[in-house]
């Protein structure tokens, strides 16, 4: 896969998972696909409309591990590790974009609270 795809994507990612768009209902909009649903962490799942609506969790994040695997010409599967500074916990996540009306949109995203800590992870992936 296109390197320059691979970081277009993670840019896209850290701006999904970064404050300003996760304060911004309009930001939100442009960057979720109309059929966007998420299972959170905390196992609810939710659809865009739920969160345009009552918001997302603000918290602070980084973004490590970063990779991305193919499923289809326009859909790609995006993995990586999160260490959540706000709430002092760590997610493996995983997000589908889709390719809709020539630009990138998140269409499904998925968090799952780790044990892990981010020097456990970053030894795995050597």
């Amino acid at each position: 896969m296109d390197a320059n795809l691979k970081e277009h994507l993670r840019e896209l990612e850290e701006s999904h998972t970064g404050l300003e768009v996760r304060k911004s209902r309009e930001k939100l909009d442009e960057i979720l696909a109309d059929e966007f649903f998420e299972i959170g962490s905390s196992g609810y799942m939710f659809d865009k409309k739920e969160c345009l609506e009552t918001g997302v969790v603000l918290t602070e994040m980084s973004l490590h591990n970063y990779e991305i695997n193919p499923l289809a010409p326009d859909v790609v599967l995006s993995t990586y590790f999160i260490v959540d500074k706000t709430r002092n916990r760590n997610t493996f996540r995983s997000s589908i974009w889709k390719l809709i009306d020539g630009r990138w949109q998140l269409y499904f995203h998925q968090g799952t609270i780790s044990p892990l800590q981010l020097s456990e992870v970053l030894k795995e992936t050597k």
